[in-house]
């Protein structure tokens, strides 16, 4: 089975400073069918204005992943870590007993637009740490780039959590097919473009939801960015 998520149905929220796109219900965005997937809870799409951004606050017990689409998002934490990140830098950090961070757009003209992502991690209490790794356009052109995973493999950032993240940019006669394992299912998101789903034509901010499906399949791109999610359910 397959559920479309059309980018203009998700919350919105116009702060000023921010704009942001919710896929799932977040702060004053509630709605019962839209609470989650999966261990995935978060999937925000975020834009800042020149010199803003989020000051310093906590979290704990969650999996943040953020993916930088264009601009420059800078990150300070209570660990000691500060960064600057771009487009094809992706950031993961886990909460764990509790962190505190800022996220600030690092120019003081340009938008930073990126992906804010949160899941759930398999266990509670665990020590806060942080991740981040630059995956270039060649890595994801054409292809599924893993870039989180369990076990940080072929490079990819570590997550506490069996969830799987894959890149891809497709365009032309690309044509990508991921198997999904017995109960497991899919979470797509597009960041730009366009492309099919299992035959579905999306749209840059659609998102497709696959269950009980056996293989997922990504075709006829046109300048598409996008993210899957592997998920335990």
């Amino acid at each position: 089975m397959i559920q479309i998520r059309k980018s203009a149905t998700r919350g919105h929220a116009n702060h000023g400073w921010l704009d942001s796109m919710h896929t799932f219900s977040f702060a004053g965005y509630h709605d019962p069918r839209y609470m989650g997937f999966g261990p995935l809870r978060v999937i925000n799409e975020d834009t800042v204005s020149g010199g803003q951004g989020f000051g310093t606050h906590s979290h704990s017990d969650m999996e943040i992943v953020s993916y930088v689409l264009d601009g420059a998002l800078e990150h300070k934490d209570s660990m000691g870590t500060g960064s600057v990140l771009r487009h094809g830098d992706v950031q993961r950090m886990s909460a764990g007993t509790g962190v505190s961070h800022s996220e600030f757009n690092h120019s003081a003209d340009e938008p930073v637009h990126f992906l804010q992502i949160w899941l759930f991690p398999d266990r509670q209490g665990i020590a806060p740490s942080y991740q981040e790794a630059n995956f270039t356009p060649a890595s994801k052109r054409g292809q599924l780039r893993l870039i989180v995973s369990p076990d940080g493999a072929e490079g990819s950032l570590s997550i506490h959590q069996d969830a799987r993240i894959f890149a891809s940019l497709l365009d032309g006669n690309d044509r990508l097919q991921h198997t999904l394992a017995p109960g497991r299912g899919a979470y797509v998101q597009v960041a730009r473009g366009q492309l099919h789903v299992n035959g579905v034509p999306l749209d840059a901010g659609d998102a497709a939801q696959l269950t009980d499906e056996v293989q997922l399949i990504l075709e006829n791109g046109r300048d598409a960015e996008v993210l899957v999610f592997d998920l335990p359910l």
